[in-house]
């Protein structure tokens, strides 16, 4: 075939976009297709190097693609002609990771030996890979100098040469001590499962030294082996009856059955559990068949471990891989739903267990006597694991694969190994979130504390994300009295207001000279990557006086992505000089000037790095345009270079080019000038200090993750003022908490660095500058780090150019280590949990990825201290301890224990409240029932009143009195609902129309009252309403009938002080005026809307599910899918209202000592503010008003 691009030959295929990317500029010279043998070979050319995890995943691609109807192993054959800034040290800095990839398809031994080899390039300039002195090490040697030196040179046209040196073999320190558990795990094994009277013996042999014990542990006790799940997990010691050697008695004419060669049960039952113990012997009772004693009872033996029938031996299969009838094989997992069906024709009961191994679901079906069914029940329940034996086959009732004729049930390996902490000292979690982190959690904080208690930690962290709506589940899962400690604590979204437009200003007038540049690099670190063009043009009076454009050789490749941005290449800069001869001119240049460019901190940290690097001192004073640009323009949201041109009316045509964009920066600058001008701004200090930040542009700033614990109530209190600041002011996607109100509001408050999204970790991967890093950390009380497996992501991360793999995480841990030294600041080892146990984590992938956003697998659950010391083992033992033991454990004793809510009721105040409601009460019911009340009237009123008034809810009942009056003066009725209606004193004063009192007639004219006739009583318990008409007998008018026989404890309660629940019903069209009428009662700010907190709910949930799946070709039994949904529900969706709720504040309290307060749904357009924490957890502090919107006939 002739040659084509890339584009041309595979570009309909819909490959994924980073592979178009790729390989957008690649040359396909050739493809070699052959059916028979099921192969493809595509061979490709580029001049740039592509990383060998592409060249994989586009194998894949194209296998999936091209040949979806069939298994076809594609093979790429790419080749380079690489430029002549490639020297071998070039080369195999940027290919050494595509090398150890390669080498681990190729041959895992090979890649072993080259990635422990440390290969580094000596005065020579060859390779040196240092391999051991074995007979291995000198086997494979020559085989891994040549295939290294034949990828550099003919794949790449790179002339490498290649050293192997000898070394004295190490032995590895993991190796040995995997050695030592697993001999530890055999002692267990062994002993746990010998007789008594086998233990002395048995520990004796355990105890030997030399073959004896290599021997137990090869033959006598199997090798410890993982869940279907889990291939790290430790198999389960084996069965009493399965570790006797006396075979099964068979009848004469029993031949064994024969497993297909093909069959799962062939493929999965193959290994089996050898036993150590000789003797027993089985025993048969009542009845016979085939000339043997058999049993006719659910369990076959005695054998604690079995459930139903028979006992039996083999490897599970997981289940994801049951997707067909495959015959008689094993499963195992834990059951998670229970059926039972009786029917009626037969006497016998379908029983289903389900059971999930967390990669499947299945059922095993079992058809029972009601005896069976009575006895199996208590064996087995969900939440237990089993193991089953039995056919899986389609059942053509369910409609699904089932497990039927079921052989045997066991009880499962897993339901005996749980997770434990049996470290000695106990590390403490501060970094742990919950089902209320923001799309982003999935554990219950109750769950959170419960598992962090049965590890027997002391303490633990809730830091949801930009929220604190799981505190008050938290302090319920405690008693007052219980000595565990919760922290209270936040990961907010931390944004830098506090850097300036200009950098070491002297007070210069803007009447100066001023040099607007740019730069363009080969990536984002001053420190690691090069410059490769300077542009820069000199302005003076508003005009351009002089200019300045120099290409730079780097002296090494130019990233493609840096082409593609810049077009700038490697035969543009090859024979340009280096940069100790440009950047002195460039320094010339400068001189006596104001330095000026856009994002100015990027350009200037070049500059200085570059000039420090060759002994140039410089001290310059910089002004940054997209600061000046955020303060002019608060409400716009980019400030790029292209947008300003846009507001500005200015033209760039050759963007990421650094003349152009030089010149077109000088432009914007002399434009901000004038401005500035009108604003009678004429020098540097006046720029800085009209360029403090608006909320608008603040909220619009990067964000960075930090960890806010509150160390006593003071900290609590300015936690939550800041977390109101931050959804009310600065809410921008995300609810942001600038610098500057954490150093206002810091009393009380504990700071972390927190996760490789934080301000700490984030410029570490920069690779800024050490003053910036410096200054950095002093913001900070300790700084922290994860397990390197959280962070597996910024492998591929293009942005983390140098953390290309394990190896480079942990170096990224050993650096900030190296940092709390220095500046003397506690490092401390979290696990920044999001879920409780590792098998937890699908939950989360599901959720993150309704939101696009799934990263795969990370393992963020709740480590134990062992596991949490395992995971930093490469810092060494005594640091591993320092910084998951000792610095945890101290910064959770600097908190106190205190708890986010208030315990003390705060009802509002409303002067002489108690007079007015006795006053009102008693002047309504003088003019119904006249001057001389009838006993039943003053006795209930009277002791409503003690009651209401005593236990201070007078102001209640005004409250009500007064927003049912203004509505009704309005013209608009208001009507009641709920238990209000059985407080005559409510009736009394206007708020129900509803008349708790016995049916009775009264007279409006002459206040006769009949409570006591024959005729009245026999309405005792009914309405008034429906007693016959009748006259008064004193004047002859027509009798009022009212009355329906409510007692008074129906609202509060039978000692009179349980809190009243006054539900209004206003006109729908009068609810939001009635809400404001509140704030004339009360005054502004002193009434909020009651949150609410929406969660996931079981429909949304299964979607969420179901689409997760389908994305990636795979089908989910309906228990399987099930499973997984109730391990979504509950996660906090989004915020809102109550439709009618009201939260009053008293004068003079804060509501951030009892909640923080946001916008419902973070609706930043409307003026609503709600509780922060759902209305509920606060109700009994403060006074909830129920002012409820009907639409009905106005």
């Amino acid at each position: 075939m002739d040659k084509v691009s890339f584009l041309d030959a595979f570009g309909k295929l819909d490959l994924k976009s980073d592979l178009v990317e790729q390989f957008e500029n690649t040359i396909v010279e050739r493809m070699v297709y052959s059916e028979k043998n099921s192969f493809l070979r595509v061979y490709l050319y580029n001049d740039e190097l592509i990383s060998k995890s592409y060249i994989i995943s586009l194998e894949k691609e194209l296998g999936r693609k091209v040949f979806s109807h069939k298994q076809i192993q594609v093979k790429i054959h790419e080749k380079y002609k690489l430029s002549d800034q490639y020297t071998p040290q070039n080369w195999f800095d940027i290919y050494e990771e595509s090398i150890n990839l390669e080498l681990k398809q190729y041959d895992q031994v090979l890649q072993t030996l080259f990635r422990q080899g440390s290969p580094a390039f000596n005065d020579e300039g060859v390779l040196v890979v240092k391999i051991p002195d074995t007979p291995i090490g000198h086997s494979k040697g020559t085989e891994l100098k040549e295939v290294l030196e034949r990828i550099a040179g003919e794949r790449c046209g790179v002339n490498l040469n290649v050293e192997i040196e000898f070394t004295e073999p190490v032995e590895s320190r993991r190796r040995k001590e995997n050695e030592i558990r697993v001999q530890h795990m055999i002692k267990e094994i062994t002993l746990r499962n010998a007789g008594p009277d086998d233990a002395i013996n048995i520990r004796d042999l355990v105890n030997q030294e030399g073959g004896s014990q290599g021997e137990l542990s090869g033959a006598a006790v199997p090798a410890p082996e993982g869940l279907p799940w889990d291939d790290n997990a430790v198999a389960p010691a084996p069965s009493k009856e399965a570790e006797k050697t006396t075979p099964e008695v068979k009848p004469a004419d029993s031949k064994p059955k024969e497993a297909s060669k093909d069959s799962a049960a062939s493929k999965y039952g193959a290994k089996t559990l050898k036993s150590f113990s000789e003797g027993g012997e089985k025993k048969f009772k009542s009845g016979k068949k085939g000339g043997f004693e058999f049993s006719r009872t659910l369990r076959k033996s005695d054998n604690p471990n079995l459930i139903y029938n028979k006992e039996f031996e083999g490897e599970a299969v997981k289940l994801e891989d049951v997707q067909d009838e495959l015959g008689e094989i094993i499963v195992e997992g834990q059951i998670i739903n229970i059926e039972e069906k009786f029917l009626e024709k037969s006497g016998k009961t379908i029983y289903k267990f389900e059971i999930s191994d967390f990669t499947d679901s299945i059922k095993i079906k079992m058809f029972l006597s009601q005896e069976f069914t009575d006895e199996i029940r208590p064996l087995a329940k969900v939440g237990d694991f089993i193991k089953a034996k039995g056919v899986v086959a389609f059942d053509s009732f369910d409609r699904e694969l089932e497990m039927g004729s079921v052989f045997g049930i066991m009880k499962g390996s897993y339901s005996a190994k749980k997770r434990e902490d049996l470290w000695p000292r106990k590390r403490v979690e501060l970094h742990c979130h919950t089902k209320m982190s923001d799309m982003d959690g999935i554990a219950d904080a109750g769950a959170v504390i419960k598992q962090a208690k049965n590890f027997g930690h002391t303490a633990v962290a809730i830091t949801d994300h930009g929220a604190l709506q799981s505190f008050p589940e938290a302090n319920h899962a405690i008693k007052p009295d219980d000595p565990f400690k919760i922290i209270y604590g936040l990961e907010g979204y931390l944004v830098n207001d506090l850097k300036t437009p200009v950098t070491n200003s002297k007070g210069q007038d803007f009447d100066n000279h001023y040099v607007v540049f740019d730069i363009e690099t080969t990536g984002f670190s001053p420190v690691s990557d090069k410059i490769i063009e300077i542009g820069a043009v000199k302005i003076q009076n508003g005009k351009v006086t002089d200019s300045f454009s120099e290409f730079i050789n780097p002296e090494i490749p130019i990233p493609r992505k840096i082409v593609k941005l810049t077009d700038i290449n490697d035969s543009m800069v090859m024979d340009a000089p280096t940069v100790d001869v440009i950047l002195p001119r460039f320094v010339q240049f400068c001189e006596d000037c104001i330095m000026v460019a856009h994002n100015a901190d990027f350009d200037m940290s070049f500059i200085n790095a570059k000039c420090k690097e060759q002994g140039i001192d410089v001290d310059y004073t910089y002004i940054d345009t997209m600061r000046i640009s955020q303060a002019l323009f608060p409400t716009q949201a980019r400030h790029n270079l292209d947008a300003l041109c846009k507001t500005l009316n200015l033209v760039n045509e050759k963007h990421h080019r650094a003349v152009a964009d030089a010149e077109v920066t000088g432009k914007i600058f002399m434009r901000f000038q004038e401005m500035l001008a009108d604003k009678d701004i004429h020098n540097l200090d006046e720029l800085n200090e009209y360029c403090k930040l608006p909320k608008e542009a603040i909220a619009r700033l990067h964000e960075y993750h930090i960890i806010i614990l509150a160390k006593n109530e003071i900290g609590r209190r300015n936690l939550y003022k800041l977390v109101s600041m931050s959804n009310l002011d600065y809410y921008h996607r995300y609810p942001k908490i600038p610098k500057s109100k954490i150093m206002e509001y810091r009393e009380g408050l504990i700071l972390g660095t927190a996760c490789s999204n934080g301000e700490l970790y984030s410029e570490l991967i920069r690779k800024a500058p050490e003053s910036e890093i410096a200054s950095i950390i002093s913001f900070y009380d300790y700084l922290e780090v994860q397990p390197p497996g959280n962070n597996i992501h910024l492998i591929e991360n293009s942005h983390a150019e140098d953390i290309n793999s394990m190896e480079d995480l942990e170096d990224a841990v050993r650096t900030i280590v190296k940092l709390g030294e220095k500046y003397n600041k506690p490092v401390v080892a979290t696990s920044d949990a999001h879920f409780i146990n590792p098998e937890d984590g699908i939950y989360r992938q599901i959720i993150l990825d309704s939101k696009d956003n799934d990263k795969g697998p990370v393992p963020l659950y709740i480590r134990t201290t062992e596991e949490m010391l395992d995971e930093f083992a490469f810092l060494g033992s005594n640091k591993a301890e320092e910084i998951v033991i000792d610095n945890s454990n101290l910064i959770a004793d600097m908190c106190e224990k205190i708890t986010p809510v208030r315990p003390d009721k705060c009802p509002p105040v409303i002067e002489n409240s108690e007079e007015d409601l006795r006053r009102i009460c008693y002047t309504k019911a003088h003019e119904m029932y006249g001057e001389e009340l009838p006993k039943i009237v003053e006795e209930r009123l009277e002791r409503e009143l003690n009651s209401i008034i005593g236990n201070g809810y007078a102001v209640m009942y005004i409250i009500a009195q007064k927003l049912v009056w203004k509505s009704v003066e309005d013209g608009y009725l208001v009507g009641s609902r709920g238990s209000v209606g059985s407080s005559f004193a409510a009736t009394m004063s206007g708020i129900t129309e509803v008349n708790p009192l016995s049916p009775h007639y009264y007279c409006k004219k002459c206040h006769y009252t009949d409570f006591d006739s024959e005729e009245v009583k026999k309405f005792a318990g009914m309405a008034g309403c429906d007693m016959p008409d009748k006259d008064c007998p004193v004047c002859g008018e027509k009798l009022c009938k009212d009355g329906f026989d409510i007692p008074f404890e129906t609202f509060l309660g039978f000692k009179g002080d349980k809190e009243p629940d006054i539900d209004l019903n206003f006109s729908g069209e009068y609810q939001s005026k009635a809400h404001k009428y509140t704030e004339v009662i009360f005054g502004y700010g002193q009434t909020f809307k009651a949150g609410t907190i929406g969660t996931l709910a079981d429909k949304t949930a299964y979607g969420m599910v179901k689409h997760y799946f389908e994305d990636r070709g795979k089908s989910k039994r309906p228990g399987e899918i099930n499973r997984l949904v109730q391990g979504c529900v509950g996660v906090r969706r989004t915020t809102g209202q109550h439709p009618g709720g009201i939260v009053v504040l008293p004068v003079g309290e804060d509501i951030n000592s009892f909640t923080a307060v946001q916008h419902p749904a973070n609706d930043v357009t409307t003026d609503i503010v709600t509780t922060h924490f759902d209305y509920h957890s606060i109700d009994h502090n403060l006074l909830k008003l129920d002012i409820l919107g009907h639409d009905d006939p106005t």
